[in-house]
């Protein structure tokens, strides 16, 4: 097992920096950046501290079970809020990050907005459930309301920003995952 790689994959999604979660942790930056590249090995007290602060413990961290879980309820589900981009992210399919496709659940404020996402290889998908979005790609922008749904090939930054009155609700998957 690769500890510092499960590391890096449980911070990348819990949205975390390196410097976040060293902060969390009350390490340095530079630790946890060697800890994921596996060249260096925490103690067990610290690796206790840094799987707390990644919302796991010891038991469910070296729990490697065989059997691939299909089907995921809101418990599984891990979420994000960022209150000055008005949005809350639900990483909807755990550990998704290690899969070839990654399905998350965004609500939008109205006024809020994702981030911005660079240009990347591979594909997106979105489909607006409630309110409406402006899917930002480059310089143009797309409308699109409940019921219809969006697919880029994203060769140019892009992000989602609702300009309307009511909550938007979107179910967008990225392959290869770069949420």
């Amino acid at each position: 097992m690769k500890i510092g790689e499960k590391i890096k994959n449980l911070r990348i999604k819990n949205a975390l920096t390196q410097e976040e979660l060293a902060n969390r942790c009350e390490l340095t930056k530079g630790f946890i950046s060697q800890l994921e590249r596996d060249l260096t090995s925490p103690s067990i007290a610290t690796l206790v501290d840094i799987l707390e602060g990644l919302g796991t413990n010891l038991k469910d961290f070296f729990n490697e079970t065989t059997d691939e879980k299909i089907v995921f309820s809101k418990e599984d589900a891990f979420e994000k809020e960022n209150e000055e981009l008005q949005n809350i992210v639900n990483w909807i399919i755990p550990n998704a990050q290690k899969n070839a496709m990654e399905p998350i659940h965004v609500e939008i404020k109205p006024g809020g907005r994702t981030k911005d996402v660079p240009p990347h290889e591979g594909e997106e998908f979105g489909y607006v459930m409630n309110g409406s979005i402006l899917l930002h790609v480059g310089l143009e922008k797309h409308k699109v309301k409940k019921g219809e749904s969006f697919y880029l090939k994203p060769g140019k930054s892009h992000y989602l920003s609702n300009e309307g009155k009511t909550t938007a609700t979107v179910i967008w998957v990225s392959t290869p995952p770069i949420f």
